[in-house]
């Protein structure tokens, strides 16, 4: 198991997260259950706050990657910590505006903005709109006519850095679906469109070199290649930019084979950037800019894990063990999506030897249903409890009304002690927008 701070194991050898015993969380509130370390998630974004204040002189902030986990409450937490957020829909900026997070604080991502999208963000005076398509131009343009207002944006660009991580998840590709390529010259249509552009104040540069990244050396290159095409930008097409966005993409660990980064390991990335970027604005020239970093996946994902019930357990002689639990791709779709590994652990057993390898499958009827392969356990028994950790992020965000099934309530833990955040679904959820 990961014996990172949040975790633990109690004198009955069950799994504690902040202090709380899981069985008295399922005994509550049930399972499925996703359970969060409030002060885990508060405490990285310290480290990355005072990271990014401490060797970039405080010329700088960090935006939340809302995506890897979004409801109320986590907007409350990023916002008191001092972070912005990064937001990919009009649902995300609704939820963060509806508990009075800053819109100035926001970055409005995604491939295909609709006009409704993007007169939200505008309305809402939301900080920065990044630019992905031509003619998202052309709409803000209008819209911001329409509205007698002008809307800062930064341009979303493919650096061609290709980071070591799952094909699924690299975002920097010539090809990808996301971004103009500045290889190719796409970047420089789109740059030439935003410096002519009425009502458009074109502030800086935005680029996303993919995610579950553990090495620095990608971010050392992205900086570097970023850097040159801030400065063509500002001095061929004379752009008065302020700022550059550098994405996020730090890894975490899910199973052996990752690495275990501590709060620190992350301060020490944010640390890289900083000084690389520091040192690329000393040798080109150019005017030091408002750094931007969006971590989303580090700041939740080893916060949360996912508990659930064991149900039946099906022994195939000289083949598999199944392990059926009461959760499945519908609230975990992850390994169905790009076989995504986890921990898993016997939650009130720790102390027991693992001794059978099972499969850990879910209730859907779907043979693709599996949340983990080859997890060795003691004999396990129906009606306890197993816990999947490094489930906070893209869990969540990614569940499902799947077979009809209910979407899992959601837990806070802090000092031992639990709250209710999301609620628990009911067949009246299920069947509400049903006509």
């Amino acid at each position: 198991m990961n014996t990172r701070d949040t975790l633990s194991v109690n004198g009955n050898g069950h799994l504690q997260i902040g202090g709380v015993d899981v069985k008295d969380l399922a005994s509550l509130y049930g399972t499925p259950l996703y359970v969060f370390d409030k002060a885990y998630i508060k405490n990285i974004c310290k480290f990355f706050s005072e990271s990014i204040d401490k060797h970039y002189g405080g010329f700088g902030k960090i935006f939340y990657a809302s995506k890897a986990f979004s409801c109320k409450e986590i907007y409350r937490i990023v916002g008191d910590m001092g972070l912005g957020a990064d937001v990919v829909s009009t649902g995300e900026m609704f939820t963060a505006l509806s508990v009075g997070f800053n819109s100035e604080n926001m970055c409005f991502h995604g491939n295909n903005k609709s006009f409704a999208d993007l007169k939200y963000a505008v309305e809402n005076k939301i900080g920065y709109i990044v630019i992905d398509s031509l003619s998202e131009i052309d709409d803000i343009i209008k819209i911001c006519k329409e509205l007698k207002t002008r809307q800062k944006v930064l341009l979303r660009v493919n650096p061609g850095v290709e980071a070591h991580t799952h094909h699924y998840i690299q975002t920097a590709k010539p090809d990808s679906k996301f971004g103009f390529s500045i290889e190719n010259g796409d970047a420089d249509i789109a740059a030439k469109r935003l410096v002519a552009a009425d009502c458009i104040d074109f502030c800086g540069l935005h680029c996303h070199i993919g995610s579950q990244i553990f090495e620095k050396t990608s971010f050392g290159i992205a900086v570097d290649k970023m850097t040159d095409y801030y400065k063509k930008i500002t001095d061929v097409y004379h752009a008065n930019l302020s700022v550059l966005n550098l994405g996020g993409g730090f890894g975490i660990y899910y199973a052996d084979g990752d690495p275990k980064f501590t709060p620190e390991d992350y301060a020490d990335y944010v640390k890289t950037v900083c000084e690389r970027l520091n040192e690329s604005v000393y040798k080109k020239g150019i005017k030091k800019p408002y750094l931007i970093l969006e971590p989303g996946r580090s700041i939740v994902g080893e916060a949360g894990i996912t508990l659930y019930t064991v149900g039946r357990i099906k022994k195939i002689s000289g083949l598999k063990n199944y392990l059926s639990i009461d959760g499945g791709m519908f609230e975990n779709p992850r390994f169905a999506l790009y076989q995504a590994k986890y921990s898993v652990v016997a939650a009130e057993r720790l102390q027991d030897k693992p001794q059978i390898k099972y499969t850990i499958a879910g209730k859907c009827c779907e043979s693709g249903d599996i949340i983990a392969e080859d997890v060795f356990l003691p004999e396990m028994r129906e009606g306890e409890l197993v816990a999947v950790l490094s489930t906070g992020a893209y869990n969540y965000s990614m569940a499902s009304n799947y077979n009809r099934n209910f979407i899992p309530p959601v837990v806070m833990v802090e000092n031992g002690k639990s709250y209710l955040c999301v609620k628990k679904q009911d067949f009246n959820d299920i069947v509400r927008n049903d006509i």
